[in-house]
């Protein structure tokens, strides 16, 4: 099929004599766009702001788990490093492995 097949000739011709049809051709794209910064955007700096705050709020001595599945307790941390201890070995990870803090609750 041709190009004329999906936009017929009159029509592109018409849309571009006339200016307010820049416009009709504008403002879905503009709401997709809106939409898009809404539906997939804005919940993912909410996220990832949470999720700052959070790995801001751990110290020395809370229990977390890491986006591996692995509990522990941290024991001391740096600038971008916690070390966690396991129960008799320690390791170390960054501080965005860090899935959540860990709660008497939910052991």
């Amino acid at each position: 099929m041709t190009v004329s097949a999906y936009f017929p000739v009159p029509l592109m011709a018409q849309a571009e004599a006339s200016g307010s049809s820049i416009l009709a051709f504008l403002f879905p794209i503009l709401i997709l766009g809106g939409l898009f910064y809404v539906l997939l955007i804005l919940p993912q700096r909410r996220r990832q702001k949470k999720m700052e705050q959070l790995r801001s709020e751990i110290t020395v001595g809370d229990d977390v788990r890491t986006i591996g599945g692995i509990l522990g307790r941290v024991v001391a941390e740096d600038d971008e490093v916690f070390t966690v201890d396991l129960g008799g070995s320690t390791i170390r990870i960054v501080k965005r492995a860090v899935a959540e803090k860990v709660t008497e609750d939910e052991k």
